[in-house]
């Protein structure tokens, strides 16, 4: 079981940590481990949270998906896999409260896209970026290539996606994939000071601004705009 890797949980206060362990495998998200991962989420721990960090460790966040056992699956059995473990990507985002991903080291395939699906990204110097899967003749499937042109837009996304090229922190950071980059090995410490900051504002008002600002990305502006002033007159004098 300890090859297949485990997802940790903690409590700081009011965020929750999640950590990635497998380390041998680079974090490899396996079907096993994304299901370890889907089963934290939907933990009492997660659940009665005010924020949520999730790291690989100290050394890397994780290397992406466990492609040799995709491979083996027929098209039936990916549809299968998208409801099941698979879902793990979605049910991170959707999360209603504030996420915050701590990266070092290799960040790569489903490990990027893990990490596209938090509200806010935190990295180490040694962090890389990227999305591999053309070059083996696949694509991104989770959200990867959905969020990273919300985030960076569709130039910049046809350059990493179509080259799987790698991207350091620094340039990531420039690009708006990362909210910043901190000193060596501060990431997870960092990323605990930005959890306890968001868990200390008005949790309704946290939940209900990251929705109208996920809805924002896709609605058109007079919807848009709607949706704000319908979410402040639900929220006033609420705090």
């Amino acid at each position: 079981m300890s090859a297949a890797g485990s997802v940790h949980l903690s409590r700081r206060g009011d965020v929750a940590v999640v950590e990635l362990r497998r380390e041998a495998k680079l974090n490899a998200l396996s079907t096993h481990l994304e299901a370890r991962l889907l089963d934290a989420l939907r933990s009492e721990e997660v659940r009665t949270s005010r924020a949520v960090v999730i790291t690989g460790g100290q050394r890397v966040f994780s290397a992406g998906a466990d492609v040799g056992e995709l491979r083996e699956m027929t098209p039936e059995a990916i549809a299968e896999y998208y409801r099941t473990s698979g879902a793990v990507y979605e049910a991170f985002a959707a999360l209603p409260q504030p996420t915050v991903a701590a990266i070092a080291g290799h960040c790569l395939g489903g490990g990027l896209e893990l990490a596209l699906a938090a509200d806010i990204r935190v990295a180490d110097p040694s962090a890389s970026f990227a999305l591999p899967e053309v070059g083996i003749g696949i694509l991104p499937s989770s959200g990867g290539i959905t969020r990273l042109v919300r985030c960076i837009g569709p130039a910049r996304t046809r350059d990493l996606v179509l080259r799987g090229r790698r991207m350091p922190a620094a340039e990531a950071h420039t690009w708006g994939v990362l909210s910043e980059v901190c000193d060596p090995g501060r990431h997870v410490d960092r990323a605990l000071e930005i959890g306890c900051g968001l868990a200390a504002q008005p949790p309704l008002a946290v939940s209900v601004a990251k929705q109208v600002i996920a809805a924002a990305t896709d609605a058109p502006r007079e919807a848009s705009l709607l949706l704000e002033q319908l979410a402040y007159a639900a929220l006033n004098r609420t705090a």
